[in-house]
């Protein structure tokens, strides 16, 4: 277990958790918001991406009341990445994330996920800062990073492809104070 917050638990992500990925992965409401509804995962991609990929991140499953409903990653920010957002140092993290099942959709749990996240990150991984880049049109999604302390710094214009085309993001960050 990374942390656990109430009924909110985060921990790694294991082999077993490919099927739930895969669900997830080919959910149209889920893939709306994460990765595209023309960007489906079978089991086979889900491997490639999460499971053979030489990525930094460290890739988690959230639980809520015991039952395993999304996930997240985190990920310290390379200096290339960190030159495009225009920081020139400190140690600054960037998360993803996403609530696979959609029953647990606005129940306060994402925002209990990201504020949990974000004190795990500053307290354990001494981060200075945490960032994201939500797609412009994402109101839903910005509102609860928005809610958690998150303040827009830059626009980032065609900055993901989402849906055969390029979107406008937001980099959003949160300084640890």
């Amino acid at each position: 277990m990374l942390f656990q917050n109430g009924s909110l638990m985060v921990r790694r992500l294991r082999e077993q958790d490919k099927h739930l990925l895969a669900k997830w992965l080919s959910t149209p409401e889920v893939l709306e918001y994460y990765e595209g509804r023309d960007n489906r995962f079978d089991l086979n991609k889900v491997d490639q991406v999460f499971y053979a990929s030489e990525d930094e991140g460290v890739k988690c499953i959230i639980e809520y009341e015991e039952n395993s409903i999304g996930y997240i990653q985190f990920y310290e920010l390379d200096q290339a990445t960190k030159k495009v957002y225009g920081y020139e140092t400190g140690r600054i993290f960037g998360t993803d994330q996403f609530i696979g099942e959609v029953d647990y959709w606005n129940r306060g749990i994402g925002t209990l996920l990201v504020n949990s996240m974000t004190e795990f990150l500053f307290t354990h991984m001494k981060a200075d800062k945490v960032v994201m880049d939500p797609q412009v049109w994402n109101e839903r999604s910005i509102n609860c990073y928005e809610k958690c302390g998150f303040k827009k710094v830059k626009f980032l214009p065609n900055h993901e492809f989402h849906e055969g085309e390029l979107r406008d993001c937001w980099l959003i960050e949160k300084t640890n104070i």
